[in-house]
């Protein structure tokens, strides 16, 4: 079928077509950008002839060459033969107006805190100015330690994550975006590569999924490193060690930020006198809790 597509298939449009119809064919799984089959082939199709991702329509009767054909032919095969995540196809990743270079050593970046940094926390952060000292645990490609630095223009980052491989990502990152100076990438487990530091704000987007989710993940997600998405047995081995250890590594204003994915009622039923503040953001309200220095278990 692919040799046949390389042809009789012309325009952009042809080709548009024809991978949305392979993609629903081979029953792909989507979630790592993009949330349907069409999305991810215009992204895909866009980003292999080098077009802008947000212009679609003016290039749609365009016709391409053999070799721009064939280009576009070969990622469409990969994307159903390997189940790699478009963002491993391309080597990036956004988060809204945020490009990071991605490769299978980190997780493909997505997180509601993404979009809670653009706001700069408001309202629970008055002055951004104010915030002068950022954590990100748990850092991967250093995607939400480089929005975060954006966000508190006078915050030194702490960027921390277990796996030199994922620090390898986000050193590449963080040069890209200039911010060497401002954000320190430090291996370690959570707070022990710290020492006694003090920050106005934790944020984190540890592993979050339980061991029976990871049993039947599909293939795309088993793309990503286990290390970035096992928690244990419940899904919340590491948010309990972050409630666990936050509480030295804030100062008394201070406020921690954590994402749990689909947890909200294990978390609460674990930590029932817990006062946690459930964050809104684009999927709803169940995703993200802050709490307070004070609030912590």
């Amino acid at each position: 079928m692919f040799e046949q597509a390389q042809t009789e298939l012309a325009t952009l449009r042809d080709l548009l077509r024809f991978a949305v119809s392979r993609f629903n064919a081979a029953g792909l799984c989507f979630g790592h950008g993009a949330d349907n089959a069409w999305d991810e082939a215009v992204y895909l199709l866009l980003h292999s002839l080098h077009l802008p991702r947000d212009r679609l329509e003016p290039f749609l009767e365009a016709r391409l060459t053999s070799a721009e054909r064939a280009g576009v032919l070969r990622i469409i095969q990969r994307r159903i033969d390997e189940r790699l995540p478009a963002a491993y196809l391309t080597h990036e990743a956004w988060l809204g107006e945020y490009r990071f270079y991605v490769d299978q050593r980190v997780i493909v970046p997505r997180s509601f805190i993404a979009e809670l940094l653009r706001e700069q926390l408001a309202p629970w952060i008055d002055d951004p100015d104010a915030v002068q000292a950022v954590l990100d645990l748990c850092t991967g490609s250093g995607c939400l330690a480089i929005v975060a630095a954006h966000a508190f223009p006078d915050a030194r980052i702490d960027a921390v994550d277990l796996s030199p491989a994922a620090l390898d990502v986000a050193r590449r990152n963080v040069a890209d975006y200039d911010l060497a100076a401002r954000i320190h990438l430090a291996e370690g487990n959570l707070f022990a590569a710290i020492g006694k530091q003090r920050y106005d704000l934790i944020i984190a987007n540890p592993p979050y999924v339980n061991a029976e989710s990871m049993a039947t993940l599909p293939a795309e997600y088993r793309r990503e490193p286990e290390l970035a998405l096992a928690s244990g047995e419940d899904g919340l081995d590491l948010t309990r060690a972050i409630l666990a250890g936050a509480g030295k590594h804030l100062k008394a204003h201070g406020l921690l930020v954590v994402e749990i994915g689909h947890n909200r009622e294990q978390l609460e039923a674990a930590f029932p006198t817990t006062p946690f503040t459930w964050l809104d953001t684009s999927a709803g309200d169940q995703y993200v809790f802050l709490l307070h220095r004070d609030e912590l278990p």
